[in-house]
């Protein structure tokens, strides 16, 4: 058996020093030295296949409202799974990406009270500016602001 199952390796065998006569198994120093065959033997020629990128899965996305960012791991694995350097780094993916979460609007209410514009938000009138308010974080965020528009 060779090992390793890909690229170079070696396989090994027991050499004996046998009689011609009758077969048995004799010392060493009775067989010429120049003619004893090798013990290990070069084997699995053919190269192994290249290591690859392996991704992780997504994770929670940073932004519990609107526009964040998703992240997942990213190795370069031999195909017997050990860690390696040799992938190609135009080919490794993303281990991040945009993503999008859903808010929750809050709905019209009969209170005008209810609807203000959040305190820390000190961007409502460009919201109103460009055109924001039919996006529903700044709706939320603006909703004095953005009522009526």
């Amino acid at each position: 058996m060779c090992s390793p199952s890909c690229g170079p390796g070696y396989r090994h065998r027991v050499v004996l020093c046998k009689s011609g006569d009758s077969g048995d198994t004799l010392p060493e120093s009775n067989c010429p030295k120049q003619s004893r065959p090798t013990t290990r033997v070069r084997c699995n020629l053919q190269r192994c296949p290249p290591p690859q990128w392996v991704t992780g899965p997504w994770g929670e996305c940073s932004s519990r409202c609107g526009l964040g960012q998703e992240k997942r791991s990213v190795q370069c694995l031999s195909r017997s799974g050990q860690p390696s350097s040799e992938c190609m780094e135009s080919q490794r993916p993303a281990a991040m990406q945009q993503c999008q979460s859903k808010c929750d609007i809050i709905g019209p209410t009969d209170n005008p009270e209810e609807c203000k514009d959040v305190n820390t938000v000190a961007y409502c009138p460009l919201v109103l500016r460009f055109k924001f308010c039919s996006r529903p974080y700044f709706r939320q965020m603006c909703c004095k602001t953005c009522q009526g528009h």
